[in-house]
């Protein structure tokens, strides 16, 4: 029987962001495994919104909807269509990575909001064969040609507070999305490629259904590019205009890209060297030095992504929770989870004033590290291990005090001796029944990405160079050939099964080990650290399900340096904003008092999937995100 979770809830459902109930409302025994804060710092569910409805008492009184139960597979992403495509290929013999590869695939033809071919891609797989956890940095590098000069010039001339221009060549680095799926798929991979992206060739030329939040966020599309084309910041804007917003989709469209059809049939028919030395890479090569890159056809052809071994770190004793290193954020969270030990958040309460702030204050010093040291390695020389040594996040946790915000906080001393909140973004997630799972992200960056469409191809430019500094000192500097500074981050976690090394008597002298447990990502830009906190703190703290720990309320943290920000910059000075969805808002003024500035209601939502593996049946769970149009299913 086919089990579908679709996260279609309306407009109404994404303003409310998950109204976390009043304990007056919640049975004794739920306000005690949520450790719901008390009632005087929760405001009614009822008062705040009086037209939503609420769920029967199943025992999950967060949660809008249950999680998908699966024996055999599942898929989590942000489209019901590239659910249901990972779906078919797993019943087609194909493996999580073939699934995984053809949801991303048709994320790209229905997302491009989000994520494509013109973008990077980060993964971190579980092999059951090999019983190694695998990562892998799919990023693209900017052209060799280029300079600091130039870059510094383009930023000049339109760039704002000192950095980057948000869109056009400068921004633009060379893809790594195609080659990170055929390194994926030559090692985890079943189907031919071929087979992996024919579902997206067939939607693209006979129009693929675009949903509500999709075609909300497609809408402002114009509104970024138009203006930035007539500035001269985007050096072209017809091409992409043509692509995708003539007209733009509205909830309902069948959108049809039969440019993109082409280059998927070629990448699928002929392979990798395709897109990196074929036709296609001659064709990128042509528009973009037309319009002033640095670009070269060379720079295609010695692109390659890279293997890379996760780092982890435990919480609780419970949970071991892996992100990738630089150049992407991940260890922020891993910071962030190492600061928080010390505090009992189960005790003060999910949505208090004192976890809030624990957790706030630990976000503020994992940035001030990040902003400082988070760069491409092959050139910073900064070792990514230095973020998680043994004692160093305990030690930087001693200047947190759940009761008031620090006045400003700086990097830590190891990492000044060693040496963005607005982005779009694709994650998913597969498990197949053999036990491999997939933890992908994949992006362009801001909006759309750079604006630029190269001729007949149907897809556009990353722009993630945006993010470089053009401080000649910071590690994260603007140089030719180098990768940088990423947002985009996967996750994957292990647990021990305590409840079944009791029941198989495990001596007390053996320990209880670290099984494959959890497969997540929780996109949107400087969110992503963040929002990894919060589901593991969800699950592992507050005894959440999968379902209910990405509908819970969310905050966000905004403020500090970035790692754009020159060194010895003046950012890191003042407690920043902190911004909470409404099932938080009880805890504003707290948090007012304690010296943050607190906005409601406009949180960056993210968007989260997630797919956790049953202990006791072997059986995956699956969930995924309420505030947009994705879904979760299994088979």
């Amino acid at each position: 029987m086919k089990l579908r979770l679709t996260a279609a809830l309306g407009a109404l459902l994404l303003a409310a962001c998950a109204q976390v109930p009043s304990p007056a409302d919640a049975a004794p025994e739920e306000a005690a495994r949520l450790s719901i804060a008390p009632p005087d710092v929760l405001a009614p569910p009822v008062a705040a919104f009086p037209m939503s409805g609420q769920r029967p008492e199943s025992g999950r009184p967060i949660a809008t909807r249950s999680a998908v139960i699966a024996p055999n597979g599942a898929a989590a992403t942000a489209h019901p269509l590239a659910t249901q495509t990972a779906l078919d290929i797993l019943k087609a013999g194909g493996s999580a990575m073939d699934a995984a590869i053809a949801a991303n695939a048709m994320l790209g033809l229905v997302e491009p909001t989000g994520n494509g071919i013109g973008g990077d891609l980060y993964a971190i797989v579980w092999d059951p064969e090999t019983q190694r956890l695998y990562g892998y940095n799919g990023s693209g590098r900017t052209p060799k040609a280029a300079t600091l000069e130039q870059a510094q010039a383009r930023a000049e001339a339109h760039g704002q507070n000192g950095k980057l221009p948000r869109y056009g060549t400068i921004t633009v680095s060379v893809p790594g999305t195609v080659d990170g799926w055929f390194a994926l798929h030559e090692k985890f991979g079943r189907l031919p490629m071929a087979d992996n992206l024919a579902p997206t060739l067939r939607y693209a030329r006979d129009g693929a259904p675009i949903p509500e939040m999709i075609a909300w966020y497609w809408s402002r599309g114009p509104l970024r590019y138009a203006p930035a084309h007539a500035s001269g910041e985007l050096e072209e804007y017809e091409n992409a205009r043509r692509t995708f917003f003539d007209p733009v989709p509205v909830e309902g469209s069948l959108f049809r890209n039969p440019n993109l059809a082409d280059t998927l049939e070629r990448i699928g028919r002929l392979g990798r060297g395709e897109f990196y030395g074929g036709m296609t890479a001659r064709m990128m090569t042509a528009y973009l030095r037309r319009h002033g890159s640095a670009m070269t056809y060379a720079d295609f052809q010695t692109h390659r992504g890279e293997w890379m071994e996760p780092i982890c770190v435990e919480y609780r004793g419970e949970v071991k929770l892996c992100e990738l290193g630089p150049n992407t954020q991940g260890v922020a969270a891993l910071q962030m989870l190492e600061m928080l030990e010390r505090f009992d958040l189960k005790e003060m309460g999910f949505g208090s004033p004192d976890a809030l702030t624990a957790m706030v204050e630990a976000k503020r010093l994992a940035f001030a590290d990040r902003a400082l040291g988070y760069a491409d390695p092959a050139y910073s020389g900064i070792d990514p291990s230095i973020f998680v040594a043994p004692g160093y996040n305990a030690a930087r946790s001693q200047r947190i005090d759940p009761s008031r915000a620090m006045p400003e906080v700086a990097p830590g001393t190891e990492i000044t001796d060693a040496a963005l909140r607005d982005g779009d973004t694709t994650y998913l997630t597969v498990a197949d029944k053999n036990g491999m799972m997939v933890s992908l992200i994949q992006s362009n960056y801001r909006g759309m990405g750079s604006g630029l469409v190269p001729d007949g191809l149907g897809f556009m430019f990353q722009n993630r160079a945006e993010l470089f500094s053009l401080d000649p000192d910071h590690p994260n500097v603007f140089a030719g050939g180098k990768r940088p500074f990423h947002t985009i981050i996967p996750a994957f976690a292990f647990r021990k099964d305590l409840p079944g090394c009791q029941v198989r008597s495990v001596a007390p002298e053996v320990a209880c080990p670290y099984e494959p447990w959890l497969s997540f990502g929780l996109m949107g830009g400087g969110l992503q650290p963040q929002g990894h906190v919060q589901i593991i703190t969800n699950l592992v703290d507050f005894g959440m399900g999968l379902q209910e720990a990405g509908d819970a309320a969310r905050w966000e943290h905004d403020g500090g340096c970035d790692p754009q920000d020159a060194l010895g910059a003046d950012c890191n000075t003042g407690t920043g904003k902190v911004m909470l969805e409404r099932g938080l808002v009880s805890a504003a003024e707290a948090l007012r008092e304690r010296g943050y500035e607190v906005a409601c209601c406009e949180a960056n939502y993210g968007g989260y999937q997630a797919i956790m593996r049953d202990f006791a049946s072997g059986a995956w769970h699956a969930a995924t995100e309420m505030r947009k149009d994705g879904s979760a299913d299994g088979y």
